[in-house]
């Protein structure tokens, strides 16, 4: 072989070598674009009432303001610490205090009653079992035992019953949205046996699940609640809100009920300053939304959760910032 020969069989070698590299190495993903969070917010849910709400008083003007603070632990003392930290750097006491319980936790704990004592609504967002064992009688004596526990606190509270019953990893427990809607009303049924009227229904699905369009499914019916809700999170999708719930908005809006935003949370993943603009996009569809009465604020970095599942504000002044602004403003004050 010539010594040209030689030199283009070699060319030929590292060409394919360089090109090899190329089609093995993974390109780095483009960063999403940011939502526009400028165009004027729609304003779809302006139902002005009046609403059949139950015993937790709706504000004729504006929209009480609330949030879950995930504590250091969960005790009496550091529930209280966590909440009284949150309060202390807005300036103001939260109208509403969400508290999560397993099926088998009861209400009425030290917390709760100090909550309660210091005018706070408790959200008790109740993680209730297997819908079909529920239906076949298992759990009726736990049913009642908490229905007497809600009793005995004498105070209005929220009561989301095993919210987010939509989400797919859900499905082997709550079987169907028929079955969610028949354990819903079993649930209520016992509670009234129980003469329980401090309670005021909360149904409370994800904005995914009405974006997929199957959320609709597990709704128990006008006569059975209170105030419709949805839990929003700029997470994996960096949207912003009036987008993320439209669809939900558009199906609350032909009810005769107020909506909570159970939850909601921006993500740490898209920076401080996405993060503040985000939340004031928020405060202005809430206010182009006067049929929202109440907002939830979801504080907390759960436990193994990557940056897209982190929504703690504490910490980051720009949307700490924008959020206190938020909370300070008149129209959530009412």
């Amino acid at each position: 072989m010539s010594t040209r020969s030689r030199f283009a069989a070699l060319l030929v070698v590292v060409l394919l070598l360089v090109a090899g590299c190329s089609f093995g190495r993974r390109e780095k993903p483009a960063p999403p674009p940011a939502p526009d969070l400028t165009s004027p917010p729609d304003a779809v849910a302006v139902n002005p009432g009046p609403f059949h709400a139950g015993p937790v008083r709706v504000p004729k003007e504006g929209a009480l303001v609330g949030a879950w603070i995930k504590p250091d632990e969960l005790t009496h003392v550091g529930r209280l610490a966590a909440v009284d930290s949150l309060q202390a750097g807005l300036g103001r006491r939260l109208r509403i205090v969400n508290t999560y319980r397993r099926f088998e936790q009861m209400v009425g704990t030290p917390s709760d009653k100090e909550f309660l004592a210091r005018g706070a609504t408790l959200m008790v967002s109740w993680a209730t079992g297997d819908n079909r064992s529920i239906l076949g009688g298992e759990h009726d004596d736990l049913i009642r035992r908490q229905a007497r526990a809600i009793r005995r606190t004498h105070r209005p509270m929220l009561l989301r019953l095993r919210w987010e019953m939509d989400r797919p990893n859900l499905r082997a427990t709550m079987w169907s949205g028929a079955d969610y809607i028949a354990a819903w009303r079993y649930v209520r049924e016992i509670f009234q046996q129980e003469r329980v009227k401090n309670v005021a229904w909360v149904w409370c699905p994800t904005a995914e699940g009405f974006i997929r369009g199957d959320a609709p499914g597990f709704y128990p019916g006008d006569d059975q609640v209170d105030w419709t809700c949805v839990d929003v999170y700029a997470g994996e999708r960096f949207d912003s809100i009036g987008v993320l719930m439209e669809p939900f908005l558009k199906w609350a809006a032909q009810r005769p009920k107020p909506i909570v935003i159970g939850e909601f949370g921006v993500a740490k993943a898209w920076g401080s300053a996405r993060r503040s603009a985000w939340l004031r996009d928020a405060e202005r569809t809430f206010k182009a939304n006067p049929q929202i009465k109440a907002i939830v604020y979801f504080e907390s970095d759960p436990a193994g959760n990557g940056p897209t599942k982190q929504f703690e504000l504490t910490g980051d002044r720009a949307a700490f910032k924008a959020f206190h602004s938020l909370v300070r403003d008149p129209y959530f004050n009412p």
